[in-house]
């Protein structure tokens, strides 16, 4: 299918995008802050610069895009079919990037957690994934 707007419109749609405080991401703050948990923001001394740090529980949290990160099975991480060569590596990229996080954290004794966009739309769902994620193993 080819686009179905111009390539400098599409160009400037995707210089819009945005890499923190996104709509995902602040959703998350808001229900994590509901919850009475605490967090620091874009910690950039941890591996992968996680989006959320609960320090409480060693845990490093990442908002993913479903594009961007390619989640599996989701509908929206749809591969473009246009300019597949750049596309391609590019997502790919991010993926092999994203696996090398989790264990990079482990050797500093935090855990990662991954909540995907998809996921962040139902506040109460929201509140249920970082309660089993965020804070397993705990006594909360």
């Amino acid at each position: 299918m080819v686009d179905q707007i111009s390539a400098d419109r599409r160009s400037a749609v995707m210089a819009r995008i945005k890499g923190k405080n996104t709509g995902p991401e602040v959703r998350v703050r808001k229900v994590a802050h509901a919850m009475g948990l605490r967090f620091r923001l874009n910690r950039t001394d941890l591996p992968g610069k996680p989006d959320l740090v609960f320090p409480k529980f060693r845990v490093a949290l990442f908002v993913h895009g479903c594009f961007w990160h390619q989640h599996d099975g989701c509908r929206r991480a749809s591969m473009p079919k246009s300019k597949t060569e750049y596309w391609g590596p590019k997502l790919r990229r991010n993926v092999e990037r994203d696996a090398l996080v989790a264990p990079a954290l482990e050797l500093l004794d935090w855990r990662a957690v991954i909540i995907w966009e998809c996921e962040t739309h139902d506040s109460e769902g929201l509140a249920e994934i970082i309660r089993c994620r965020v804070m397993q193993d705990v006594g909360s």
